[in-house]
């Protein structure tokens, strides 16, 4: 009775210039954003008998309303664009990366260390994170490389590898914490450098966050230009498309898995850097907090395009701060609040749907016919 097909266009203005029917699409976008509101409007009134509306003002308060908000939205919009930028390269390629999670905590590790034993050595603030920064990018390009080099070599399945490897990473974090508690007895490592504040990330223009925000603003930019203008990006996408088309156009393959992980690893490690140096100043197995899990979403939403994930990120992370805000001022459950993500969440990728493939109905004529035959 009908056929689904994949759209090579979302060609809704067929002749007409490519960027409208791109626009379009975004329009597809906002209207599945209005209906689950809508739908999420109604669910919270059937619920709570709540105005709607009312519970709308409050999440927006919560992420937006006052200045310390705000600055804490910037923070983990930040976080949570970083680890997405570290997975486009890899899912570009079709390198299933899920072990962002493990990444981001080893990141978290090698900095934790690098504050716990350097941060009494009187190093500059400025080569102090440096140093940071690379010993989280360090430990975050290993755990990708690892099951990349696996992948080229012998074939193995990179899903269920990486995925393994985040477990890995949480069992060393959870030898870590006890081997760096603080105070003894404590089972955590607490607020580390806590009277030096060594290693932590200088205010910039007054805002505590706004390094935070800028070397992440920086790496969205510069990946964006990578995979969409340079012959590594190139090679990425024909690997993505077919592996056997990049052999064919004499491109080192196994070179090229084990090259795109070793990035994808290190900025996802540099997520563990944001959070313990620049977020929390301090380890633990929560640190990564499911980003590398949502960072998926964001990635896969955004079309591995660096800089739509900047607008993904944003509107997760509302959800995420608002939710908390209606369950603290209504005293909902956090249930309530996750209903409301994901029903959100579920139009939008209801939209991507119809963005993607259009359902062709049979004519009665022709099912007529086939039924005869």
């Amino acid at each position: 009775m009908m056929h689904i097909s994949r759209r090579m266009d979302f060609n809704l203005f067929k002749g007409r210039a490519a960027w409208l029917n791109r626009y379009v699409g975004w329009g597809v976008r906002l209207i599945a954003v209005f209906l689950a509101l809508v739908v999420c409007g109604v669910l919270i009134y059937l619920i709570t008998k709540l105005n709607p509306v009312k519970v709308y003002a409050v999440m927006a308060n919560g992420a937006f309303g006052t200045g310390r908000r705000l600055w804490a939205w910037l923070r983990d919009l930040a976080l949570l664009l970083c680890i997405s930028v570290g997975l486009a390269p890899a899912f570009k390629m079709r390198f299933w990366n899920i072990g962002a999670e493990g990444q981001v905590l080893v990141g978290g590790i090698a900095t934790a260390a690098c504050m716990i034993y350097l941060g009494g050595a009187g190093i500059p603030t400025p080569i102090f994170l440096v140093i940071m920064a690379a010993a989280s990018m360090a430990a975050g390009a290993l755990w990708g490389v690892i099951p990349a080099v696996f992948k080229a070599r012998w074939g193995t399945n990179e899903t269920l590898f990486t995925l393994m490897m985040n477990y890995i990473a949480i069992q060393l974090t959870s030898f870590f914490v006890p081997k760096w508690e603080h105070p003894k007895g404590s089972n955590t490592v607490g607020i580390i450098n806590a009277g030096t504040k060594a290693g932590w990330f200088p205010a910039v223009f007054g805002q505590q966050y706004m390094l935070n925000v800028l070397i992440v603003a920086v790496i969205a930019v510069l990946m964006y230009f990578y995979l969409k203008k340079s012959k590594h990006g190139y090679e990425i996408a024909v690997v993505g498309e077919s592996e056997n088309t990049a052999r064919y156009a004499a491109m080192n393959v196994k070179k090229i898995i084990i090259r795109t992980m070793t990035l994808s690893g290190a900025i996802c490690g540099l997520g563990g850097f944001l959070a313990v140096a620049g977020a929390d100043h301090t380890i633990s197995t929560a640190t990564a907090g499911g980003r590398g899990f949502v960072a998926i979403i964001v990635a896969w939403l955004a079309k591995f395009n660096t800089l739509t994930m900047v607008l993904i990120s944003a509107m997760l992370v509302f959800l995420n701060k608002g939710a908390i805000a209606i369950a603290s001022e209504f005293n909902l459950s956090n249930d309530v609040s996750n209903i409301i993500q994901g029903i959100l969440l579920f139009f939008i990728l209801g939209s991507e749907f119809f963005i993607n493939y259009e359902i062709k109905f049979a004519r009665r004529e022709h099912r007529e016919k086939e039924a005869k035959a």
